[in-house]
């Protein structure tokens, strides 16, 4: 009986973080391969995954691929020497990162840490509600739990976006905020929302910021790096 119990035990333990998410659109694969820039970066983000020796990895859509362009200075000034790679790609929904994960980036790479943000353009595409988009970041934080051993993960807050507060696309990213948020209760996942330094009091972007009202400008990549620099480094261990 004694056995048993053991045996019972250690299964518990080893068992995969439970799928706990609905099938509908933003959970089901999906690829972009018809787009030949996303066929290309695709492509090389594999190779980069096979090359190894990356310990952070950022995870999302067009507003962490930007770090490549207008956030470059700031990338180059808080990750290059820390082993980092890009994961971002312009225009990905959550379906979309769901495939790219499980065909060939950086899951084999068993990064440290993974920075995820991604859902806006679910939102913006106007083909999930807010709970779907939730259920989409849940899908992809189960998946890297359970394929990447001991991976931490700094899950952010959908960025917010629209000029006004009252308007409905800002609302929607901040509900699937509220609604993903719990997953920073699980163990080696923290969740942060720094949503609020690229707002006014008012609730109005800061254009100086984000003057597509979307995407940050190189003063708002620095406000981003500033904002989880003392979470990332104590998850980094140092």
């Amino acid at each position: 009986m004694l056995a048993t119990s053991l045996i019972f035990s250690v299964a518990l333990v080893a068992a995969p973080v439970a799928q706990d998410v609905p099938k509908h659109v933003v959970t089901t694969q999906a690829n972009r391969l018809e787009q030949q820039s996303w066929k290309d970066r695709h492509a090389q983000k594999v190779e980069v995954t096979k090359a190894g020796g990356v310990e952070l990895a950022f995870l999302g859509d067009s507003i962490t691929h930007s770090w490549e362009n207008g956030g470059k200075p700031i990338w180059d000034r808080y990750y290059s020497h820390r082993k980092a790679a890009n994961f971002g790609f312009s225009g990905d929904r959550t379906e979309h990162v769901l495939w790219r994960l499980d065909n060939g980036e950086l899951i084999s790479l068993q990064p440290k840490v993974v920075v995820i943000m991604i859902g806006t353009n679910n939102m913006g595409h106007g083909s999930s509600t807010p709970q779907m988009t939730a259920d989409g970041v849940r899908a992809i934080v189960n998946k890297l739990q359970n394929e990447i051993n001991g991976v931490k993960i700094l899950l952010l807050g959908v960025f917010p976006r629209s000029l006004n507060a009252g308007d409905k696309i800002r609302k929607d990213v901040a509900e699937a905020t509220r609604l993903f948020s719990p997953l920073g209760e699980r163990k080696n996942v923290e969740f942060l929302d720094i949503g609020k330094y690229f707002l006014r009091p008012s609730g109005e972007i800061r254009t100086t910021m984000m003057p597509d009202r979307l995407h940050p400008n190189v003063n708002g990549y620095e406000i981003w790096a500033q904002a989880i620099e003392r979470t990332l480094s104590r998850m980094l261990g140092g």
